[in-house]
């Protein structure tokens, strides 16, 4: 069986950045899948289930509701590496297209100061497994990470 293209990305040589991970075509439409980067893979620790799941919650909210993107958004989740997201949003767009969204994103997560939504027994399976302090503490450090974006952010390693 041949390797899926996400597993022949050079992960020893990926930054925390915003890269398009893959572009599908479904009819008129194209879908653009963006891997948001959060932690150096193999390098750094991972992020813990808790401020990930977190984040998911806001995150999606936040997009799915957003004046500009929202009736573009397919899907915010988690990647199972757990070292950040993927976005998949309709169109044929580049992560250039992306980097103020990303950032309106994890300002948004990194100074949220409500109650998580969604997080309640009767809207989620998992509830109790949230840790806000953390996700903002995740999104500040991304935001950081990203704020003068370099070229090598935004495009994946040879």
């Amino acid at each position: 069986m041949d390797k899926i293209p996400s597993f022949n990305v050079n992960h020893l040589e990926l930054l925390p950045g915003i890269y398009v991970s893959r572009k599908d075509h479904i009819g008129e439409y194209t879908l653009t899948t963006f891997d948001i980067r959060m932690t150096r893979p193999n390098f750094e620790p991972v992020l813990q289930t808790a401020e990930v799941h977190a984040m998911e919650h806001m995150g999606a909210t936040f997009l799915r509701q957003h004046a500009t993107y929202g009736d573009q958004v397919i899907y915010f989740g988690p990647m199972g590496c757990r070292t950040g997201f993927y976005l998949i949003l309709k169109g044929d767009l580049t992560s250039d297209h992306i980097v103020g969204l990303i950032n309106e994103l994890f300002e948004y997560m990194a100074n949220y100061n409500a109650p998580l939504p969604g997080a309640c027994a009767r809207d989620c399976g998992n509830y109790l497994d949230m840790n806000l302090p953390m996700a903002k503490y995740e999104a500040r450090r991304f935001l950081n990470r990203i704020e003068n974006i370099q070229p090598l952010q935004l495009n994946y390693p040879d």
